[in-house]
């Protein structure tokens, strides 16, 4: 069986508060774009002493099975369902890593999704929540998967009527790791915002002047590359332009009769949707 995970952009990020568990409250709004990964699962009918085994292709991973969040996301169904048998992985990656795209946070989420249909686990979107706030605070937005305002730690999900398909998104990745502990640990104290919900009730072309990721300041000031990405993209005809989650990625809406002529390194990862 086969998925293909797909990543989201953030449209505002504001952090709240510090919580007393070390993690931060924070209101953004999830939109899923079609930026995706691959991943098959088969069952593996050779005896082996690993339940699973993974292989990868395309962008790099981190070679450590442990570390590998679809690994975690096996390892999570298998404490409940003994009876999960050993399977075969291949992950072939094309969302870039600490990107702020989410692609990680996908790729667990889609493998309890196709573990649970491939074995008839039976479990409702409830239950697959639960298991995906285990894996990490962005991975339960995709099992809705759907556009959605987030609070808490990004795990209280309110589906959202928004669409952008009037639009081209246009993602760009310098290649820059931005590392999210550092992120979150640069945003020094609460300010007071205007709900999320509120802003992007209003016409798009306001966003810019309204709509805020509250991470962009401290990362633009350590990484200048990625504002002038944000520039580029303004001086491009770019309706809207925001880095998505702690970076490194920036993205641009672009209204469809606008004529985009981009010039970027040719490292970049850029993609028009």
């Amino acid at each position: 069986m086969i998925v293909f995970p797909n990543c989201k952009i953030n449209l505002g990020l504001h952090i709240l508060q510090k919580r007393a568990d070390g993690f931060h409250d924070l209101e953004t709004i999830f939109y899923p774009i079609s930026i995706q990964d691959g991943l098959e699962v088969i069952q593996n009918s050779i005896t082996t002493s690993d339940e699973v085994d993974i292989s990868s292709s395309g962008l790099p991973i981190d070679p450590e099975k442990e570390d590998n969040i679809c690994y975690k996301a096996y390892q999570l169904l298998k404490q409940d369902f003994p009876e999960l048998p050993a399977v075969k992985m291949h992950l072939h990656k094309v969302i870039p890593s600490g990107a702020g795209l989410g692609g990680g946070s996908a790729d667990g989420a889609f493998t309890l999704l196709l573990l649970n249909k491939k074995f008839n686990l039976g479990l409702n979107d409830q239950r697959l929540t639960q298991y995906a706030f285990q894996l990490g605070s962005d991975c339960p937005f995709f099992i809705l998967n759907r556009t959605c305002f987030a609070t808490g730690r990004g795990e209280i999900l309110e589906p959202l009527h928004l669409d952008l398909s009037d639009y081209n998104i246009v993602v760009v990745n310098p290649g820059i790791h931005i590392n999210t502990g550092w992120a979150f640990s640069q945003i020094a104290a609460a300010t007071e915002h205007q709900s999320l919900k509120q802003i992007v009730a209003l016409p798009v072309k306001e966003w810019k002047e309204h709509l805020k990721n509250d991470f962009e300041k401290p990362v633009f000031s350590h990484y200048p590359e990625i504002e002038t990405i944000k520039k580029q993209l303004y001086k491009q005809g770019a309706i809207y332009a925001s880095m998505t989650g702690s970076g490194s990625t920036v993205y641009g809406l672009f209204e469809k009769n606008v004529q985009v002529q981009l010039s970027f390194p040719p490292h970049y990862f850029v993609k028009s949707i």
